[in-house]
């Protein structure tokens, strides 16, 4: 979809020097940046096979860091080549790096080709600098939130909704999918999450979100804030677990009073969520639901009692238990949504029934949690007789399909009452599974993937699976395994969040929307029922009016994707033929595995979301991992107990900055750019063009001209007096548009634009 977003009448004026330093997409940061004490390293790629193969980039001689506000070079180096200069077959590029990770100092900064006058984005270094990114992930869950209205202050104007799914028939009023007639069985089921970009709400893995968000607030509870502009911040208690009580309540209300628990709630699509007008159905009760919620509100009502909220808690482990003993007197109960042999075409789409082994893998779960949370022996009895079947002990073999199973035993290896001997067991079995297995920490050391954060199988879910491997990571931290291991642990997990912050062969930050708060490239749309293609508000970032919210987190490269299967010419009619080919879809098709991605957000029969639709389990993943690199004692201008934070234009304000912040985007003044010494002006005239996407530009030597780059809302000069300079524009609500203004001189700052 195509809008007139360049209408923007504004001139701006800046004054450059002609040393030209241009951008290349082939120097490759997080974009964000990286803390102090960790490893920095820039990425440098010389492509080889994929859709870029024709363009290539040899690094020069020497790379330098530069400060953008003193334009000092803090430091100077040669690059090193990755195996002797072979190709890597998973990202089909050649690399070398340059190691700046001797550099400490906060600052904003640039990697420098010195020979050839080409630099990355800048980026920062700074130990708040996942804070603000850490914000907008978690509030992502509130954006899925069912049943709730999005406040013009919380969600911003863009994103405001009424509350979904709260019609009749729907929510509050839910009846029963194998019985529709039957209003006996209406049910409250209000609550939860849409599950990923459809609307459904399934129990396991809504339980399993729970866990995951109370087992990043035990393993790291200095890192979470309760000033993420949510309905709940200000009260005392981390908005993540403010959070995971929205999930727990929705949990508690699918439970019968025998202890069973709803398999699944199927929900009514629409754009946006509020106008959804079709009935809600439930499915029934299943053995994996009912154990894996018992699990979820067994450990959150732990985290309950620790912030003081007893008498939840207590709600919360009476229901765990009794959940417990219905899957123990009922183990073999079984119900698959959407699928016909069990009455249920239609209802929901992924398939959340498990099989004997996932049944009892929930169950050692829950067994661990009920066990830490009242110390009866049974419990430990059951976990200690069946722990060996989890694929760790069986295979001696960790990896991240598997990280809550084994995330599992070591937190029961943890417990001050487990069996002495069979916490030792699981320990050194995942110690050695780790630290000698070729796809864990041999492959860190030995750089296997260049990008630096490797995993063994790319698939649909890419991105949440390097998570993963970075928790892998962390657990032998966090759960007292390996210790001595802290920087290395840290080193390698840090990789993983480079992957999703940009390092990775498309130079893109894998999480949406995020322009505001650091990235320079990331993705602009993903399949999802709300921000759906052809939405005039909220398609694609710079297309749209809005585009989706900051933050969410994307499937990833998916090398099995394909179209339909009915295309090029079975899909039933020739209009629906004429789709197959409405746009490229190489990429992703047809790739390296780690090039296997396209920012898009087209439905069938081009599908997708097998490669860019969001899911809440990426997301739990992604912000546990980016959680073990906050820290909340800085604040964004670098300054130990500051009170400077990101306002609403944009700006880290207050505290120290000397800058007022601003709660009101439309507020946002516009700034000086900025001034550097030069030979002539260069003038910048913004204007109605609807004609098509091109702005003209007027310097006092020739004539420039300024162009869409690669169609994702960020604008560079192809000509003008050699030089590197770009803009970036982005939407933040009707009429007001952000342009950053860059030039060889560094960051000139930002302007507010009011059409």
């Amino acid at each position: 979809m195509k809008s007139n977003w360049f209408i923007i009448p504004f001139l701006l004026i800046i004054s450059l020097v002609v040393n030209a330093q241009s951008y290349s997409r082939f120097i490759i940061v997080d974009q964000f940046g990286y803390p102090p004490d960790g490893q920095k390293i820039a990425v440098l790629k010389d492509p080889q096979t994929g859709f870029d193969q024709d363009e290539s980039y040899t690094p020069g001689s020497t790379f330098s860091l530069v400060n953008v506000k003193t334009k000092e070079v803090v430091l100077s180096a040669a690059s090193l080549a990755w195996k002797n200069g072979a190709t890597d077959a998973s990202s089909g590029d050649k690399i070398w790096y340059f190691d700046f990770s001797s550099v400490k100092a906060i600052g904003k900064y640039y990697v420098l080709d010195v020979d050839k006058q080409l630099r990355s984005y800048e980026f920062e270094i700074s130990p708040a600098i996942y804070n603000e990114e850490l914000k907008h992930a978690v509030r992502t869950f509130y954006y899925q939130r069912v049943g709730f209205a999005k406040e013009v202050k919380y969600a911003g104007e863009g994103w405001a909704d009424g509350a979904s799914h709260m019609k009749n028939l729907q929510d509050k009023n839910c009846r029963m999918f194998l019985d529709k007639t039957n209003a006996a069985l209406e049910r409250d089921v209000s609550g939860g999450w849409y599950d990923a970009g459809d609307f459904n709400k399934y129990t396991s893995w809504t339980s399993s979100y729970v866990v995951e968000m109370m087992l990043a607030y035990l393993e790291r509870p200095e890192a979470w804030a309760d000033n993420y502009n949510l309905p709940e911040s200000g009260n005392g208690i981390p908005d993540l677990v403010d959070e995971a009580k929205w999930g727990s309540d929705h949990l508690l209300r699918l439970q019968f009073d025998d202890g069973s628990v709803i398999s699944i709630v199927g929900e009514s699509h629409a754009s946006p969520p509020s106008s959804a007008n079709g009935p809600s159905f439930y499915g029934p009760v299943n053995t994996s639901a009912t154990l894996n919620a018992a699990g979820a509100m067994a450990i959150a009502s732990k985290v309950f009692r620790l912030i003081g909220m007893e008498t939840y808690a207590d709600t919360l482990l009476s229901a765990a238990i009794k959940g417990y003993q219905w899957a123990e007197a009922n183990p073999n109960v079984l119900f698959n949504n959407n699928d016909a042999a069990y009455q249920s075409g239609g209802l929901g789409a992924g398939q959340m029934e498990t099989d004997d082994y996932g049944r009892l893998m929930a169950k050692l779960r829950a067994a661990a949690f009920l066990f830490e949370a009242t110390g009866e022996s049974a419990y430990r009895d059951f976990f200690d007789a069946n722990y060996n079947t989890v694929h760790l002990m069986a295979w001696n073999f960790a990896y991240p399909f598997e990280g809550s199973n084994q995330t599992t035993l070591l937190y029961y290896a943890n417990l001050p009452d487990a069996t002495p001997s069979v916490s030792k067991t699981i320990k050194d079995t995942f110690r050695n599974a780790m630290l000698s297995g070729s796809e864990n920490f041999p492959a860190y050391t030995g750089r296997k993937d260049p990008y630096l954060a490797h995993i063994k199988d790319y698939t649909w879910g890419s991105n949440s699976n390097k998570c993963s491997q970075g928790l892998m990571f962390w657990n032998l931290l966090d759960y007292n395994v390996s210790p001595e291991k802290a920087t290395e642990v840290g080193n390698a997990g840090a990789g993983y969040i480079h992957g999703i912050n940009g390092v990775n062969p498309l130079n893109l930050v894998y999480l949406s929307n995020m322009y505001l708060y650091g990235a320079e490239n990331g993705v602009n749309e993903f399949y999802h029922t709300w921000f759906a293609n052809g939405s005039e508000k909220w398609d694609r970032v710079g297309e749209s009016i809005y585009g989706p919210p900051p933050g969410f987190l994307t499937g990833g490269p998916n090398p099995s994707y394909d179209w339909d299967g009915c295309c090029p010419s079975g899909c039933g009619s020739t209009g629906n033929n004429a789709l197959c080919n409405s746009e490229s879809i190489a990429p992703p098709k047809g790739q390296p595995s780690q090039k296997s991605y396209k920012d898009f957000n087209t439905s069938w029969p081009l599908n997708s979301w097998s490669v860019t639709e969001n899911s809440c389990g990426y997301q739990i993943n992604f912000i546990r991992l980016l959680s073990k690199y906050v820290d909340l004692t800085y604040d964004c201008n670098g300054d130990k107990n500051g009170s400077a934070f990101i306002d609403a234009c944009g700006h880290c304000a207050g505290g120290n900055t000397g800058l007022e912040p601003s709660t009101n985007p439309e507020n946002c003044p516009s700034e000086n750019v900025g001034n550097a010494i030069l030979k002539g002006t260069l003038n910048i005239l913004v204007y109605p063009n609807p004609a098509n996407d091109w702005l003209n530009i007027k310097t006092d030597k020739e004539d420039g001209t300024l162009k869409v780059f690669d169609g994702n809302g960020k604008l560079f000069i192809e000509s003008c007096l050699g030089l590197e300079n770009h803009i970036d524009i982005a939407y933040l609500t009707p009429g007001i548009y952000i342009a950053k203004i860059y030039t060889d001189e560094g960051d000139y700052g930002q302007t507010f634009i009011k059409n």
